[in-house]
């Protein structure tokens, strides 16, 4: 489970201190040793996307899923912003298959009603889904804070779409809010879980910390097994301004010594 070809890294492109090109991220995964990756980006990066994703499909590395950042200020229905718009054509032109991970900016839900914020929620993921679904794709719901990252919203907008599949993808670097409820919001969720996403947590944080260096990762990292959750995990090479060569690694090896003997 914890072998690097069932880990996903994730949060590999945008915080880059290197500023890897798609052919040097490529080369790094795979002299990492690992087969596969989620795709984040930010605006600048979206000029190498299509040829990074093609890239990946000639080494014959699997992009697992795609980032996907609605701003419901800016995304509207059937006219997204260019940004959001570009994640679409690329996987029609590429022909590349996967999970869009939609990640959606919390502020715009502040000041909102609960059923507001589940209308505005519903019919943008309405028309999300229908997008995915023309290119092959599949929907995950990824907390990010705010109203729609909290497990019992996501569970309502998922209920919503009864005859759609669709995901969810839990990070615990966005729920230290909800360490109390963590076992609650999981056993609630296992159904839908896609990926987990791993950090080292502390009840005080950081939001991102080495594996193996919190209190809580193990013990979460238990629960989720011990309740039947037998898909991927996740494991960040996030940290703003690192290498995350050096920080994917330092997790991996984190996360074997947690689990060494067991």
């Amino acid at each position: 489970m914890f072998q690097k070809e069932n880990l996903i890294p994730w949060s590999i492109v945008g915080f880059d201190v290197k500023e890897r090109t798609p052919q040097e991220r490529l080369e790094m995964l795979k002299d990492l040793g690992f087969t596969q990756y989620a795709y984040g980006y930010r605006p600048k990066h979206i000029p190498t996307m299509a040829e990074e994703w093609q890239l990946a499909k000639e080494k014959g590395i699997q992009i697992k899923a795609v980032w996907l950042y609605i701003n419901l200020k800016k995304d509207r229905p059937g006219k997204l912003k260019p940004d959001s718009e570009i994640v679409f054509e690329n996987l029609k032109n590429i022909g590349l298959k996967t999970q869009i991970w939609v990640g959606f900016e919390p502020s715009y839900f502040e000041g909102l009603s609960d059923s507001d914020a589940f209308s505005e929620a519903k019919t943008m993921l309405e028309y999300l889904i229908e997008r995915a679904d023309e290119v092959g794709c599949k929907i995950a719901l990824y907390n990010h804070g705010g109203w729609y990252g909290k497990s019992e919203n996501q569970l309502k907008l998922i209920n919503t779409f009864p005859k759609k599949d669709i995901g969810v993808v839990y990070n615990f670097h966005h729920s230290h809010e909800n360490l109390d409820t963590y076992q609650n919001d999981i056993n609630h969720l296992l159904p839908y879980l896609w990926c987990v996403n791993l950090t080292g947590m502390k009840e005080d944080g950081p939001k991102i910390l080495t594996i193996g260096e919190g209190t809580e990762e193990k013990l979460m990292i238990e629960y989720v097994i011990e309740i039947g959750y037998k898909g991927p995990f996740g494991i960040l090479g996030h940290v703003k301004g690192g290498d995350p060569e050096r920080i994917l690694q330092d997790n991996y090896n984190g996360l074997q010594n947690l689990f060494k003997g067991d």
